[in-house]
């Protein structure tokens, strides 16, 4: 049995990163960059105005004389003039000689003059050529995740393509005899099969489309079902199966296919039974069968390994701090992984913490952190914090 930590760096050591490919910009949501990515224009393009006002060439006196006016899309061609202004709105092209724009709200005017109220300092809401990136200059770096921000900053920039890797390839697999379909009549001995179609969903929320697989516990059908979803997937998450009891054939079955087991347990509650392992360069998790275990370990480890197959460097969850509200007392020896409900700076852990409770996720925005050796949290104590649900 491995700590947490050891978990994570196996991960990262271990899940390939997947070949580059070109990507139209509005398709590349939720890839990470291959490469560095270079501004082909200067952003903005021209000087321009911050607000509606007047361009100005300043000069001593509050009178300017008024020529014209420039839209958002004109082309300034007019050349100011010591002493002369003209019209010009938010987005607009400054014109050659003006050297400051003067908010509309510290204008007055006639038809052929203005007066400013206050003074205007040089350069005054003029976004200067090239203020946000100059042509030439790094606009992302490889590894940079595209999200709406980045894919709309680069197409300000005019860049239509991106250099992404490939987005894995997934599938889900449950096994138990005790699991029957939701819908169908719940007989004696059995329980709805809820597995599935929560991963599913986790993926799809990260923008992965994954199948769901159904396997009975018996060996000869599982290790079928593995070496054909092996040989059709990247990623290959595996529910329940993964113990030691005698109709547990998930971990049997992944030794007879020659899968290389990285580790097979981890020093955590919920989610000790996890196994994760390599055949050839495919990835197998074996998440616990228990439904709120499963989640959590797909939230903290199976999204790391999503992210490394597309080129992310990070590896650890995207922890962040918050204070704790209340105490929390455990034994030590396993790092405890908490359903918590974050609020501002502040954190509560929620009731019904079982690794076979889904309830509390009604309500958890976040899985907070009690570090292994940790017997105690005292109120008000920094505590890392995993927000969920995860972003792509």
């Amino acid at each position: 049995m491995i700590p947490v930590s050891k978990a994570f760096e196996f991960i990262s050591d271990n899940v390939p990163v997947g070949e580059s490919t070109r990507l139209p910009l509005g398709e590349a949501l939720g890839h990470i960059l291959a490469e560095d990515v270079y501004s082909p224009i200067n952003m903005p393009p021209f000087p321009q105005s911050a607000m509606d006002g007047y361009a100005l060439h300043l000069h001593a006196g509050n009178r300017y004389n008024l020529h014209g006016e420039i839209k958002a899309g004109d082309a300034a061609l007019t050349v100011l003039k010591a002493g002369e202004a003209i019209r010009i709105f938010t987005g607009g092209m400054v014109p050659e000689g003006a050297n400051a724009v003067a908010r509309q709200e510290i204008v007055e005017r006639s038809e052929e003059h203005i007066w400013l109220t206050e003074s205007v300092e040089e350069d005054a809401n003029i976004r200067p050529l090239g203020e946000q990136i100059e042509k030439g200059q790094c606009a992302l770096n490889k590894g940079t995740p595209l999200n709406p921000g980045t894919i709309g900053y680069l197409a300000s920039l005019g860049i239509t393509e991106v250099m992404v890797h490939r987005k894995p390839l997934v599938a889900i697999l449950t096994t138990g005899n005790e699991l029957i379909p939701p819908g169908e009549i719940l007989d004696l001995g059995k329980i709805y099969e809820s597995n599935g179609i929560m991963l599913q969903s986790a993926l799809y929320q990260l923008g992965f489309i994954a199948n769901v697989h159904r396997v009975s516990d018996d060996l000869e059908s599982t290790r079928a079902a593995l070496k054909s979803l092996i040989e059709q997937t990247d990623i290959l998450l595996v529910t329940g199966g993964i113990s030691v009891g005698d109709y547990d054939f998930v971990g049997r079955a992944l030794a007879d296919l020659s899968t290389q087991e990285i580790f097979h347990k981890v020093k955590q509650k919920p989610g000790k039974p996890l196994y994760f392992g390599k055949n050839g360069e495919k990835v197998i998790f074996a998440l616990p069968g228990n439904p709120a275990a499963a989640l959590t370990c797909f939230y903290l480890y199976v999204h790391l390994a999503l992210q490394r197959s597309m080129g992310s460097t990070r590896t650890e969850p995207n922890w962040k701090a918050a204070r704790l509200v209340g105490d929390f007392h455990k034994n030590t020896g396993l790092t405890h992984f908490l359903k918590a409900e974050v609020s501002g700076a502040h954190v509560s852990i929620l009731s019904s913490q079982s690794s076979a409770m889904l309830s509390s996720f009604d309500r958890a925005n976040c899985i907070l952190v009690v570090p292994e050796d940790a017997q105690e949290l005292a109120d008000g104590e920094e505590v890392r914090i995993l927000p969920i649900p995860l972003s792509a």
